[in-house]
Order: structure tokens, then C-alpha cells, then sequence
């Protein structure tokens, strides 16, 4: 089965193909970076209307480089939530339009599901495992035992890693996306100069919160010891302070889980400190950690598109009645 997948739940729009027996054949992500970044985050209607200048050459792309015509095309999978609601709606209405155009099924697919299962573009991962989903707007553990057994075990009880990053950067005058200039920022700093406080909440708990650290790093920057800090070195401490709770969190839920198999996924996964804390202290721990590709941690189709094939193979499709949805269905 070979199905086009189309992303636009946020910032990127995106378009993919994916086929049962050849694999990921088309890969095309349109990025909206240089239009918010005036505004120091995502402003959403300037996306939805990005959106709608980009998704038919987006999608035309990712078919050209597939070498596939409607008439190869088996289905269509599409991002129906959670998001951005007037970009859910570009990408929506546009695959409506296909599927119905195409005499094609479609297929809605949640976008945190897609991140969970993204590592099986790359690797084969045993059932279960546990997955720690991190990225701007999500920041959630899940405990994934099949195509369709996903179980959230805790979550952000306030700020998504992502936010607590990019908001950060903001306060520092870093610019945006400040997940991507703090990493960078941190490769050249002390990250044992400063130290930021840990949310651990309680050591049983799945659960996040970075709402205090955002305020005790505003706190520092007001301070004599603040002003006079080097920016590397606060961008470090900063990140080691999240990554920190990320990494140790994640593998002790999966300890406490009793499966040895951990997958990071989401914006927030590509980050460099995390993925190289969370080799470190899964190899120590005997726990197996995946880390897709940089490319397949950010929003992408490519994985819209294999969510889509599995649901699709199995006899799954959604009907004209799909709507879009801003909020997760996964909670506590």
C-alpha cells in the first residue's frame, strides 16, 4: 500500500509518501521559521495562511519525488490533531479534497501518535516500550504496547520543554526558535557554572513541571551574579536543568514499567544534551534508548504517512465527517 501523508499542525507543512514494500519515497517539510521569528513564536494566523500558499507545491514535491501519480497513490493519511486549528484545517480540507478528488480512503491521525511511532521509519523496536514525547506544545510519557495501544502515563503539569526553552530565549534576547539557538548556545558553555532547580515532584512520579525553573532563570537574570554571566554558560546550565528531569524521569518510568526499551520522540528530541544524557544513562541503566533521526524528531509528514499505512492495511478509515481537533486526547 503506498499512502501520501500531509502535516500542518503547527509551523511546517509537510508532505510524504510512504509505501509497504519500498519504504519512505517522498519527504518534503516547508518551513515557517523565518516568518515568526519577528514575533519570537508562532503567530497562528500568519501560519494557517503560509499554509495555504504552501501545501499543494509541498504535496506536488513530495509526489514528484515519489514518482507517484494519483493512480499509485492507495490513500491518504492527514494530521487531524492536536495543533493549531486553523492550520489543522488547511491540511484537513485539502486531503478531504484529494481522498474525494481521488476515489481514495482517507485516514486522520493523531500527531502525537505519529511522533511515538516515527522510530519505525528507521528502526524495529520490540513491544512495549516506553516513549517520552517532548517537543514545544507536549512534553508526556507513554507506554506503547501496539499500533493502537498507547497509554499516557504522565505529563507537563504547566509548561511543554519546548516552551520552557523557547521562552527562555526570549527572556536571554536570543532570538527564535530558542530550543535550536540555546542548544547550539550550550555547546560552548560550563553547564555545572549556574544551577537551576529540578521539578522531580516526587520520585515516583511521570509527571513534568518547568514553570518554576523559567521563573528562577528570570530571578538569576535580574541578579548581579546574572548580568555579569556568560550567555554560553547560562544557556547551558539552563538546558542541563531540563534535560536533566527529561532523561531521568523518562528512564525511571520505564524501570518502574519493567521494559528496557525507551524511544524518544518530538522537536524537543533532537536536542544534543538530551540524546547524548539519555544514551549515557540508558546504557548504565540496561535500558535499549532509540533516537530517530533529527529530521523524523521534528513535525514531518514521513510519519503521517506510515501511522496512515498501518491504520489503512488494517481496514481503518475516516469518513467526510473528520474534524479537526486543538486539544491532546491524551491525559490523566
Amino acid at each position: 500500500m503506498r499512502v501520501l501523508g500531509i502535516e500542518s499542525s503547527c509551523d511546517e507543512t509537510a508532505a510524504a509518501v510512504y509505501d509497504t514494500s519500498a519504504g519512505l519515497l517522498g519527504n518534503v517539510v516547508s518551513s515557517q521559521v523565518k516568518v515568526h521569528a519577528a514575533y519570537g513564536g508562532v503567530v497562528p494566523e500568519l501560519a494557517s495562511r503560509e499554509h495555504l500558499r504552501s501545501v499543494v507545491p509541498v504535496v506536488e514535491k513530495a509526489l514528484t519525488d515519489a514518482a507517484s501519480g494519483s493512480d499509485a497513490i492507495d490513500g491518504i493519511a492527514v494530521t487531524a490533531g492536536p495543533g493549531l486549528i486553523g492550520s489543522l484545517l488547511v491540511g484537513l480540507c485539502f486531503a478531504k479534497s484529494l481522498s474525494y478528488a481521488w476515489g481514495k480512503p482517507l485516514c486522520g491521525v493523531d500527531h502525537l501518535e505519529s511522533h511515538v511511532y516515527a522510530v519505525f521509519l528507521e528502526s524495529e523496536v520490540a513491544f512495549p516500550y516506553v516513549a517520552l514525547l517532548v517537543s514545544g506544545g507536549h512534553t508526556s510519557l507513554f507506554r506503547v504496547a501496539g499500533w493502537r495501544e498507547m497509554k499516557f502515563l504522565g505529563g507537563t503539569l504547566d509548561d511543554a520543554a519546548g516552551e520552557a526553552f523557547d521562552k527562555a530565549a526570549k527572556m536571554m534576547g536570543l532570538g527564535y526558535p530558542g530550543g535550536v539557538v540555546m542548544d547550539r548556545l550550550a555547546r560552548e558553555g560550563d553547564a555545572a557554572r549556574h544551577r537551576f532547580p529540578r521539578a522531580w515532584l516526587s520520585h515516583d512520579s511521570a509527571d513534568f513541571s518547568f514553570s518554576g525553573l523559567k521563573t528562577a532563570l528570570r530571578t538569576f537574570l535580574a541578579s548581579p551574579e546574572g548580568s555579569a554571566a556568560r550567555v554560553p554558560d547560562i544557556a547551558a546550565s539552563f538546558q542541563e536543568a531540563i534535560v536533566d528531569v527529561l532523561a531521568g524521569k523518562a528512564l525511571a518510568t520505564a524501570r518502574r514499567e519493567g521494559i528496557p526499551r525507551l524511544v524518544l520522540s518530538g522537536g524537543v528530541s533532537a536536542n544534543s544534551r538530551l540524546r547524548e544524557l539519555a544514551r549515557e544513562r540508558g546504557a548504565a541503566a540496561g535500558v535499549e534508548v532509540f533516537l530517530p533521526s533529527k529530521s523524523l524528531c521534528t513535525d514531518n509528514a514521513a510519519m503521517v504517512a506510515l501511522l496512515g499505512e498501518r491504520r489503512l492495511s488494517a481496514g481503518f478509515s475516516s469518513g467526510a465527517e473528520l474534524n479537526a481537533y486543538a486539544a491532546s486526547r491524551f491525559s490523566r
